[in-house]
């Protein structure tokens, strides 16, 4: 595999944003260049389409996996990752986001952000002349999703017609899961409690993709219904990053919705378990779960990488 593959993907130049905005058949061949690059790195190959490239990092959010696995994913790549946080750019001084994405656009050649409000992503994109990559926000986490099926992909052998059932809150993660498991074929059963369910909007979105690829979307309060005969189940803290001070409220809201043994043995007995981290064992999850064989979280979290490098390649 060479630039020319990469070039032939069509994807050179364009934002990655949301899962919404890539076709089915896109997102699948970032898939499986995601396990290509794993490949290459597995074997020890040397593979640097990326040299002389800078990716410019900006976060507004703390975060472990992300950080690592973009700086890491363009040294692999033959780039160079910059680290900026909000005290680093005078966007914390006041500058606004349109002379902010002008001025590195002159600098870079990509831009990933991690942050709150959703708007802030959008402003940059709009304004930068370089492809921005949505690292999280409060809407979506569609490195996370992707990362998220190409780990079933190993583990399961396909995608199209498997059952993934998420539980608890109707966050981020739920969206970019929704939109990603519409896109890919999948059906996507999601348990939340009242006031904590998936934006309508997304919700929409999804039953609209489902319908053109064989996919559904079931919504509920009952944590059983979701789960019964899953192939996938997954689930996310409580209180996500932004939420603390309603973690008391949240613990009595969603303990209902806890993935413990017990609930999983409506589970497909060969199910696989997956949690895009951090965990809070006893909460949303318990150790004998998240630990247990059915787990594949470790890897994951490392397909964090070769998706994000997948991204970073067909991209950049």
């Amino acid at each position: 595999m060479g630039a020319e593959h990469l070039e032939a993907l069509g994807l050179k130049g364009r934002d990655f944003l949301g899962l919404a905005d890539y076709t089915p058949d896109e997102l699948r061949k970032l898939i499986d260049l995601g396990i290509e690059l794993k490949r290459k790195n597995k074997a020890n190959e040397v593979f640097h389409p990326l040299a002389g490239k800078t990716l410019g990092m900006i976060f507004e959010k703390s975060s472990t996996r992300t950080r690592v696995s973009f700086e890491v994913g363009m040294y692999q790549l033959g780039g160079h990752a910059l680290f900026l946080s909000r005290n680093d750019l005078q966007i914390g001084r006041g500058e606004i986001i349109s002379d902010t994405a002008g001025v590195l656009s002159r600098y870079l050649d990509g831009i990933m952000i991690r942050t709150f409000g959703h708007d802030i992503l959008l402003e940059l994109a709009e304004h930068a002349s370089i492809p921005v990559i949505n690292a999280l926000t409060d809407h979506s986490h569609p490195c996370q999703a992707l990362a998220d099926y190409m780990t079933v992909l190993e583990h399961k052998g396909k995608l199209e017609g498997l059952k993934i059932a998420y539980i608890g809150d109707g966050n981020n993660m739920a969206h970019s899961l929704m939109i990603g498991g519409a896109k890919l074929g999948l059906h996507v059963a999601v348990a939340s409690p009242e006031g904590y369910t998936p934006a309508e909007g997304v919700q929409a979105d999804t039953r609209a993709i489902a319908a053109q690829t064989g996919g559904s979307l079931l919504v509920t309060g009952d944590a059983r219904e979701a789960i019964e005969g899953a192939d996938i189940v997954y689930t996310d803290v409580w209180a996500s990053m932004g939420f603390e001070e309603e973690q008391k409220i949240r613990e009595k809201a969603f303990a209902a919705y806890q993935v413990n043994e017990e609930l999983a043995r409506y589970a497909k007995p060969d199910y696989v378990f997956l949690h895009c981290l951090p965990a809070h064992r006893g909460e949303e999850v318990t150790a004998g779960v998240i630990d247990s064989k059915h787990s594949i979280i470790f890897d994951e979290a490392e397909n964090r990488l070769h998706a994000q490098k997948a991204i970073l390649a067909a991209l950049l």
